[in-house]
């Protein structure tokens, strides 16, 4: 617990700004119509010019409120029904509905917003903070390939439990992909990697999940379960942790990660 490291967030770790300009690259152009709006005196006449001239435009309009709907979205229109955001841009009124009823209208009318490619830019990076959860998994496993990689451990990343038959047996229909496997004269390492740098009921079911498949993977011949785990969010779950420490023999930090490397070299 005292060797717990307090981040593992580099500079890269907070925006993806190749997915980010990709994001909005894939739908630029009807960005690029949508800016006619911006300024517009009469707001249903610009909307109807563009309806004519491709009314597909106004499909990304979700983007602007910074909702990724894909179909799934459901709001309460004017008249108090509950729809799916989406089918508000299937017709003029539907778009006008939504542009007044957002605020949209009175932005662009009063020119808050310059240009729809770069608002959304702004938009797309404020989005992408919500994959950080996601990205903090990613630095962790880069961080240990690294580690192996100077080390001079050969691991392959990735590789899901349906490649043994012995352990599929004994994970039954709960498939697991790991994130890396090592070999060693004796032994297969199955290994999970994970940082948290604050508490939560993840860290719990975390543990429990694990302190559930570790014995079954170290009761087949040949192969133990290992989890690299680090990050001061233990600090809350310090009872969970130790559960699954008397349960999982395997249990590393990136401290001490150094033992599991000397004891499979």
């Amino acid at each position: 617990m005292s060797q717990l490291q307090e981040t593992n967030q580099t500079l890269d770790f907070f925006c993806d700004f190749d997915k980010i300009a990709q994001n909005v690259e894939d739908i630029k152009l009807s960005l690029c119509m949508l800016n006619s709006l911006v300024g517009a005196a009469d707001m249903r006449k610009a909307v109807e010019t563009i309806w004519k001239r491709d009314k597909s435009a106004f499909n990304v309009m979700d983007i602007l409120i910074a909702v990724r709907s894909e179909g799934k979205k459901k709001v309460l229109n004017s008249l108090g029904e509950c729809v799916v955001l989406d089918t508000l841009f299937t017709s003029i009124d539907g778009v006008m509905e939504y542009l007044d009823n957002t605020g949209l209208t009175k932005v662009f009318q009063q020119q808050k917003i310059k240009d729809l490619v770069d608002y959304v830019f702004g938009i797309e990076t404020g989005l992408d903070t919500n994959a950080r959860k996601n990205r903090s998994g990613h630095v962790m496993e880069g961080m240990v390939a690294r580690i192996f990689d100077k080390a001079g451990v050969k691991y392959r990343q990735e590789v899901y439990s349906s490649e043994w038959s012995s352990i599929s047996r004994v994970l039954g229909d709960d498939e697991k992909r790991f994130d890396f496997v090592v070999k060693s004269k004796d032994k297969t390492y199955l290994i999970e990697v994970n940082f948290y740098s604050g508490g939560g009921s993840k860290l719990n079911e975390v543990a429990r999940s694990y302190s559930d498949i570790a014995p079954k993977i170290n009761s087949v011949p040949g192969f133990e379960f290992v989890w690299i785990t680090d990050g001061i969010g233990w600090k809350s779950a310090k009872n969970k942790l130790q559960e699954a420490y008397s349960i999982i023999p395997s249990i590393y930090n990136l401290t001490n990660i150094v033992e599991f490397i000397n004891s499979v070299r």
